[in-house]
């Protein structure tokens, strides 16, 4: 009963933030695309940092760095580019005791209303930046070679911010899984991160 109820707050958010967005986006900002239960999915966390900071920890590589990946995972590359029609290239790197192995993936940005909006498409790449498909690294099935990306940054009424981080596109609701739980991970490491 309480993973259905969390599963209908999420789905909630997506709404309740194009209708908000709706009122104070620049005219030239997008709406947030609509989210399919089947193929999307989306997470909501609080932070004490204002918009600011969370904006940086999502732009600056060096910032990055110290956050990216699940727990037990660093990021060894963090090249951004942060601009519309710009492509980073973010790395992580497993754990010895998961293999070691560095994934690479660029982010080419669509949206970037500073520091209230980030859309960024995700692709798996190797260390240059080329396209890979995920099942030639591996990776379970479902997960599909582009993954769109929404990032909302409100601020909340004691100084902090509210991130809402939408993805889109997963296969299978295994890959959906997996993708929540690494991102929560890393989210839970932004958190240590931007603590005071």
């Amino acid at each position: 009963m309480r993973k259905a109820i969390r599963s209908l707050t999420m789905l909630a958010v997506p709404a309740a933030l194009i209708a908000g967005c709706a009122s104070q986006r620049q005219a030239d900002t997008p709406p947030v695309p609509p989210q399919n239960p089947r193929t999307d999915f989306a997470t909501a966390r609080s932070f004490e940092a204002p918009p600011e900071l969370v904006w940086e920890a999502w732009t600056s590589g060096e910032t990055l760095q110290r956050w990216w990946g699940p727990r037990g995972f660093t990021c060894p590359v963090a090249d951004m580019d942060v601009r519309v029609g710009g492509t980073s290239l973010v790395a992580m790197q497993a754990p010895p005791e998961f293999g070691g192995t560095v994934y690479y993936n660029t982010w080419t940005y669509s949206t970037i209303v500073h520091p209230h909006r980030l859309d960024f498409v995700v692709r798996f790449s190797d260390e240059h930046g080329a396209p890979l498909h995920p099942s030639e690294l591996g990776l379970p099935p479902g997960i599909p070679a582009e993954v769109p990306h929404v990032l909302i940054f409100e601020p909340t009424d004691d100084g902090g911010t509210r991130l809402t981080i939408i993805e889109y596109g997963y296969e299978s609701q295994d890959a959906i899984n997996l993708s929540r739980q690494g991102l929560e991970q890393c989210l839970d490491k932004l958190a240590e991160t931007l603590a005071p």
